[in-house]
């Protein structure tokens, strides 16, 4: 300590005592490899994804965190940057969430990988980012965060987490796009655009302004579809707090009424489809077909490359399922991504709260009826 007050000033000196903070992060990977640990600024972190060709997702982006710290109870955490000796690997931001007198860290869509790892490097990576957090946040109980494999990971104790999606190729005119999609797919969106009475355009403005008509379709489709709709201030401060920047509203009206409606987040050349909802009337109209298109090729205009429809249903997510019929149709082929996964920090602790979610499971009235039905309702809400 003494040495490194007097020193504190020379250059190199500053550089070997982070360097010694990094080092104290590390693990070993076999016996030639190192993972090491860096926290730094945001801005360091978007710099350095940049100058290894990392393409970031919205949520791993300082426009994200700066939107998630207005939210009760959530705050940035930090970013990270983790290297296998001096070879940066991944990068990844976390969100500290506090919920029912606890903290966790999440990271949606993080870390985000210069190239897909292999089951060791990520298992190491996981344990590394488990001890650097671990001595230094004695709060947190666990982390969230996407991971391709399941070894040492915990199914989330909330939320629907998803490990395949459906993105377009939106590059080139209008007809190119409509081209790659599937045969189904063209058919539905031709005879939108023959048939359907709706009007869609990019209404980001008017919703910024008053976002009532718009949130009065999603209550609409929560309670057809069972679930219970957000508070209409969870659209609205992530409209404003992303700027039209990076989140577009594009509304289809007939009549002039808001019949349907989407919610699209933009980073890069990448566009996705967050939220979307629309009136049970207006169902074989054929309003989200023509919907989608028209934020597909807006998008593309716009220099966007893809669109990431979000998740669809598998043997991971089942709840899920009752999305692939309409999503499936837009493009060739889905896409595997990583998937939400707990690894628990405090372990006793999160033994305490895996079994109290067991005991709330064992204590629910049994549904009556379609309980696969059911079930895969309440999922959906949560």
């Amino acid at each position: 300590h003494a040495i490194r007050g007097r020193l504190a000033d020379h250059p190199t000196s500053v550089r070997l005592i982070r360097m010694r903070r990094a080092y104290n992060g590390n693990r070993r990977l076999g016996k030639e490899h190192m993972i090491i640990i860096e926290r730094v600024t945001p801005a360091t972190m978007e710099e350095e994804a940049s100058k290894h060709n990392i393409e970031l997702p919205i949520e791993q982006t300082s426009v994200w965190a700066d939107f998630q710290a207005d939210i009760n109870g959530r705050r940035p955490w930090g970013c990270l940057l983790i290297r296998r000796d001096t070879e940066l690997v991944a990068v990844i931001s976390l969100i500290d969430m506090e919920t029912h007198g606890y903290h966790y860290l999440r990271s949606v869509h993080g870390p985000v990988w210069a190239s897909k790892p292999n089951e060791e490097l990520e298992e190491q990576m996981i344990a590394a980012l488990a001890d650097y957090v671990k001595r230094n946040d004695k709060r947190v109980a666990f982390l969230r965060i996407d991971t391709w494999t399941s070894k040492g990971t915990f199914p989330v104790l909330s939320t629907v987490p998803y490990n395949e999606t459906v993105v377009l190729d939106i590059t080139g005119d209008d007809e190119e796009i409509l081209a790659r999609m599937k045969k189904r797919g063209r058919r539905d969106v031709r005879k939108a655009l023959r048939e359907s009475p709706a009007v869609i355009a990019d209404e980001t403005e008017l919703a910024t302004r008053d976002f009532s008509d718009y949130y009065a379709v999603m209550v609409e489709t929560a309670h057809r579809d069972g679930f219970n709709p957000a508070p209409m201030s969870d659209y609205t401060d992530m409209i404003k707090a992303l700027g039209p920047e990076h989140c577009r509203v594009f509304a289809g009206r007939i009549d002039g009424k808001v019949v349907a409606w989407s919610i699209v987040t933009v980073h890069g050349k990448t566009g996705v489809y967050y939220y979307a909802s629309m009136l049970t009337s207006v169902r074989r109209e054929h309003v989200p077909d023509k919907l989608l298109y028209f934020v597909a090729c807006a998008l593309g205009k716009q220099g966007c490359t893809k669109l990431d429809l979000m998740g669809i249903g598998n043997d991971f997510a089942p709840s899920l399922k009752s999305l692939n019929e309409f999503k499936t149709k837009f493009a060739p082929e889905t896409t595997q991504i990583a998937a939400g996964r707990d690894i628990p920090i405090k372990k006793a602790f999160y033994r305490m709260l895996r079994m109290m979610q067991s005991v709330r499971k064992a204590l629910k009235p049994k549904p009556h009826g379609n309980a696969e039905k059911v079930r895969a309702k309440e999922s959906a809400a949560k």
